[in-house]
C-alpha cells in the first residue's frame, strides 16, 4: 500500500476528485494549507498598503492505494492538475505499512 500525498492549487481540486472517480478510487482526504515554492508569493494592496503575502494557498489531498494503482493515480492527478504555471504542485508517495478501517477492523488491503 502507498500514501499519495499531493500538494496543487484549490481551483483544481474539482478536476482531480473527477479524474479519480473515474480510476474507481472512492476516497481521498483534502487540506486547505499555505506554502511557497519558486512561487515566493505576491504582493498585493489593502486599504493603500502594499504587502507582502509570502504564503499562498494551496490544497494537500492524501490518497492510499494499492501498490498497483500508484502509476495510474499519479498521472490522473499531474493531467488533471497541471496549468503549465509556476506553482502546480507537487506529488510524493510513501509507502504504508498498515491500515485499519475503524468501522469493521478490516485491515490492510481490505481497508482501502
Amino acid at each position: 500500500m502507498k500514501l499519495i500525498t499531493a500538494v496543487v492549487k484549490p481551483f483544481k481540486v474539482d478536476d482531480i476528485r473527477s479524474a479519480l472517480s473515474d480510476l474507481g478510487i472512492a476516497g481521498m482526504t483534502m487540506t486547505e494549507v499555505k506554502g511557497f515554492g519558486r512561487q515566493k508569493g505576491h504582493k498585493e494592496m489593502y486599504r493603500g498598503s502594499e504587502y507582502e503575502v509570502a504564503f499562498l494557498p494551496k490544497v494537500r489531498l492524501e490518497i492510499l492505494v494499492k501498490n498497483e494503482q500508484v502509476a495510474q493515480v499519479t498521472d490522473a492527478i499531474v493531467k488533471a492538475a497541471r496549468t503549465n504555471e509556476i506553482g502546480d504542485g507537487k506529488i510524493w508517495v510513501t509507502p504504508v505499512e498498515s491500515m485499519i478501517r475503524v468501522r469493521t477492523g478490516e485491515k490492510d488491503r481490505d481497508a482501502i
